[in-house]
């Protein structure tokens, strides 16, 4: 800062300009305020059917979430601007009452160029003045000019990195001020410098300062993206590395800092996940670098992949979409040209088993050797790019040297096929063997393939509750929903083997049960008003559903997830025609009973049906097991009732969105509701059937489950008809009859379309 530039400042027009900023503060405010309150809850409400509801709405939400950005970012410049205003005007008041002082001490003080001198008066008057008196003044005044440099400089580089955030729209990142700003992006270099040590060499206050400010400062954005910048790509690889390599004598802080090892992998991996959010040149170039740093082994000829390394940092955080699907397409491109020379994963990615190997995965889960692993839990908490993952070409049939092949058209003879990463990964690969911290087989591979299905399928992380956004599936979220259901249904074993996989199965099948009461109806006539979907719809055939409902149930979490969504949906359906009895059919000449019961006849019936299918394979794995899972399933179905109330209050199984609007019956709340009640008794074990039992508590006979089915279906109806405040004992009764005909040809189709997989027992007594 010039001596002459601050002594004469003049801030009228940074005044002006913090004016300014603090109008269109308080305007932003308000947009905000209009576009998710106004705009976005209107088009919640509209009724958009096709393509329009899916782009439209999306396109609403991202724009309404563009005014609170815009908002958020106003306001951290504005305080920056507001913080730098008051301390340059500190420092030119403080320069002034320096010199203003010198002067009593005989001291002047004057420009020199951009610096300024200090000297003794001429003549008598500083005759008597120490030196010290006037290195005195000179020193402070240097420390004001210093200081607001340091102000002024800050400010600029805070600013230019906020700005640089979003390529496109604002960026996100809050500060109060500016010193919060400039902090965290000082913080951010020293820590990255640290991290470029060798690792072997650092003590444990160093150790632990990286971690304290990785886990502090991991969810800043200008510290994330200034950190990864600074520690660049391969410098990132190398310390991660470097740090788990087991043959190094010397160790991070001795040795002594192994069991927090986990701690700094996910605050690591946190970090690096915001600061590829940052659409600034320097995270472009990172990004890239990063890109072309994985194709290479970290070490030398003879060191890990790069993407078995940065794999085992992507198991947390939301990873940039376009970063995460160029780096997976890339991987699974070098997969795939291993798998057509013949060789298997983990000759692919470098595993040399019984030697000494970094552990790259300090969770206890696996030990990181599979990059696919890391992955595919990043995947998990990337819907968007998990959806576009998932449906992108593996491998194209006429593929030179192509090792896949089936019989696809029953002739006896195999052909080479084409394959989606979906149906790869799903389907084909032969995943690497590894143990956990306990010694015991891994399942976190296929585990998190699982979780990342979930999110590309719902449009939401794995492991959350849906919402009203979320509830309107893209088209390709439900084709591959509809693959998922079709490969099951091909090879049950895809998940009966792994069982693990069906806490996810089951969640989103809870979030589509419009599409699968669609595809157990009978024709397609009126289906649309019947069954109506705010979105596309999953498309399958009745012995693929059943194939896939009979193995799911057959996990207690599948069976509990898929449980509580079709009741929720059922009691909502049920609550909005008895409101609304001529919604799906108006026929002259009819009473508003024949009509009512047109639309709930199918409706209970469909209840019935997939309620068959589940409790046939619990029954199944019931006898597997002798029974002895049964609490198990109890269990599930008592935790399952968060997601059933966040299907109910979304408005999914509420009526329909296209006729009443998501949410639109829930107003008064979800424990309002017919669903909402249904849902609290399944889930709490309140209500009981004909014999006394709890509902759903015994589902080792599959004649229990039929009584819970009927007295729960029932009580939905009973329960409707109330709040309705009218009287159609037929409608009821004939509710209770359909349920008992969907139960049964549930088990009717699964000794048709399960022949070979196992069924249960008690089926066969059934006859």
């Amino acid at each position: 800062m010039d001596f002459d530039t601050l002594l004469h400042a003049k801030f009228g027009t940074l005044d002006s300009a913090l004016t300014d900023w603090n109008t269109l503060v308080t305007n932003l405010e308000k947009l905000e305020k209009d576009a998710s309150g106004g705009l976005k809850g209107a088009a919640a409400k509209a009724d958009w059917q096709g393509v329009n509801s899916q782009v439209g709405r999306k396109f609403i939400d991202k724009t309404a979430g563009e005014f609170g950005d815009a908002h958020t970012q106003a306001t951290s410049i504005r305080n920056i601007i507001r913080d730098t205003l008051g301390e340059l005007k500190k420092f030119k008041t403080d320069l002034e009452g320096e010199i203003a002082t010198a002067r009593l001490q005989m001291v002047s003080v004057v420009p020199s160029g951009k610096n300024f001198v200090a000297k003794a008066m001429d003549g008598d008057a500083g005759k008597d003045v120490k030196q010290s008196t006037v290195d005195g003044v000179r020193d402070r005044i240097d420390g004001i000019l210093r200081s607001a440099a340091e102000s002024d400089s800050s400010a600029a580089k805070v600013l230019r990195a906020l700005v640089d955030q979003a390529e496109k729209g604002f960026g996100d990142a809050k500060y109060a001020d500016r010193d919060q700003a400039a902090d965290a992006m000082r913080t951010a270099e020293d820590l990255a410098a640290l991290a470029k040590k060798d690792p072997s060499k650092m003590s444990e206050a160093e150790f632990d300062r990286l971690l304290a400010g990785l886990t502090k400062y991991s969810g800043d954005d200008l510290f994330a993206s200034t950190f990864a910048h600074k520690l660049g790509a391969q410098g990132t690889l190398d310390f991660w590395s470097q740090l788990n390599d087991p043959n190094s004598r010397d160790h991070a802080a001795d040795g002594k800092r192994y069991d927090q090892y986990k701690d700094l992998q996910k605050q690591l991996g946190l970090t690096l996940a915001n600061a590829t959010q940052s659409a600034s040149p320097d995270m472009t170039r990172w990004k890239f670098d990063m890109l072309q740093a994985v194709e290479k082994p970290v070490g030398g000829n003879y060191g890990v992949s790069g993407y078995v390394v940065m794999s085992n940092l992507m198991r947390w955080g939301d990873y940039d979409d376009d970063f995460l699907t160029q780096y997976g397409g890339n991987m699974l491109a070098k997969e795939q040209e291993g798998v057509r020379n013949g060789a298997r994963p983990e000759q692919i990615w470098g595993y040399h088993g019984g030697g000494l190997w970094p552990h790259l995965n300090t969770t206890g889960t696996d030990f990181g050797f599979d990059p696919m692993t890391g992955y595919m839990k990043a995947l998990s908490n990337s819907p968007d790019a998990a959806t576009e993952f998932f449906n992108s070409e593996f491998i194209a049939k006429d593929t030179e040297h192509n090792p896949f092949t089936r019989d696809t058209d029953d002739n006896g003879k195999k052909e080479h096929i084409g394959l989606s990463n979906f149906q790869y990964l799903f389907e084909e690969r032969e995943w690497m063997q590894e143990e956990d911290s306990k010694g015991e087989d891994s399942i976190s591979g296929k585990n998190y393939l699982a979780a990342a299905l979930e999110a590309a399928t719902t449009g939401h992380p794995a492991g959350e509750l849906p919402t009203s956004a979320t509830s309107v599936h893209s088209e390709e979220q439900a084709k591959l929903y509809s693959d998922i259901v079709k490969s099951v249904s091909e090879e049950p074993s895809r998940l009966s083997g792994n069982s693990f996989m069906s806490d996810s199965m089951g969640q989103i099948s809870a979030e589509y049960m419009a599409d699968i009461h669609r595809g157990l109806r009978a024709g397609e006539v009126g289906e649309e008003k019947l069954y109506p979907i705010t979105g596309a719809a999953a498309s399958f055939s009745e012995q693929d559903l059943t194939r896939f409902l009979y193995t799911v149930g057959q996990n207690p979490e599948g069976y509990a997830a898929v449980s509580v969504g079709q009741h929720a949906y059922t009691a909502g359906m049920l609550e909005y025609h008895f409101a609304h009895p001529d919604a799906f059919v108006d026929e002259k000449g009819n009473t508003p009973a024949q009509n009512l019961e047109k639309a709930t006849s199918p409706i209970a019936q469909n209840a019935g049906e997939i309620q068959g299918m589940l409790g046939a394979g619990r029954a199944y794995a019931a006898e597997l097991d002798a029974g002895n899972k049964d609490a198990e399933f109890n269990d599930a179905i008592t935790k399952a009732g968060e997601l059933g109330e966040s299907l109910v209050g979304i408005g999914v199984g509420v009526g329909t969105a296209s006729m009443v609007g998501p949410g639109g019956v829930i107003a008064g709340g979800v424990a309002e509701t017919v669903a909402g009640e249904i849902i609290g008794g399944l889930t709490d074990g309140l209500m009981k059937d004909s014999s006394g039992e709890v509902i759903y508590r015994n589902g080792e006979e599959i004649n229990a489950t039929r009584e819970s089915t009927f007295t729960l279906v029932e009580k939905a109806a009973q329960e409707s008809e109330k709040k309705a405040g009218v009287s159609y004992p037929s409608v009821v009764s004939s509710i209770a009859q359909q349920t008992e005909a969907g139960f049964t040809s549930a088990h009717t189709n699964i000794r048709d379309y399960c022949e070979g997989v196992g069924v249960p027992n008690a089926l066969e007594k059934d006859k």
